[in-house]
């Protein structure tokens, strides 16, 4: 693969989460989110996105999301669970995507707010029709996801050089 070819990345935020007593990192899913996380799934197979890599936060909800989810896939691609991604900023989860293999041109990243909604909103240095206003009217709620695309290998990712595509939250 040519690292000329474009890039699209999905940043995809863990559907809704229960409030249980267990530490934040072992929050599970609520029975919201076990449902929205299907319907993101089969979203991202309706648009067209085929991924070849999942960077996937290690908090189970997170985890729950992304098993829900790729149910809907016809294929599941590589998955890596990435505990950096748990509470990490705008910065570090580009560091974190700066090391994606050139040979994945489809990454989903599988995370949380703020961290999530800030990345879409750095790397958008433009959007297609109005997704940039519907994630601005929406912000990033649970099971939200935006679709990015940029040009270079994953090392040149950086503020600015994205485009937003398309941008989906559940119903409210």
């Amino acid at each position: 693969m040519s690292v000329a070819e474009p890039r699209r990345i999905v940043l995809f935020r863990h559907a809704k989460a229960d409030w249980p007593q267990v530490t934040d990192h072992e929050r599970p899913l609520a029975e919201r989110g076990r449902m929205d996380a299907a319907v993101a799934g089969r979203r991202l197979v309706d648009i067209g996105v085929p991924i070849d890599l999942a960077l996937c936060s290690t908090a189970v909800r997170t985890r729950e999301t992304w098993k829900i989810a790729v149910h809907e896939f016809p294929q599941r691609p590589k998955t890596v669970y990435e505990e950096r991604i748990y509470e990490a900023s705008p910065g570090e989860l580009i560091a974190l995507l700066n090391e994606t293999p050139d040979d994945a041109r489809e990454v989903v990243l599988i995370g949380h707010n703020p961290g999530i909604q800030g990345l879409a909103d750095i790397l958008s240095g433009q959007a297609e029709g109005d997704a940039g206003e519907r994630m601005r009217g929406r912000g990033f709620p649970a099971a939200a996801f935006a679709v990015l695309s940029f040009d270079g290998s994953w090392k040149s990712l950086e503020p600015g050089v994205a485009t937003l595509l398309d941008y989906w939250a559940p119903a409210e």
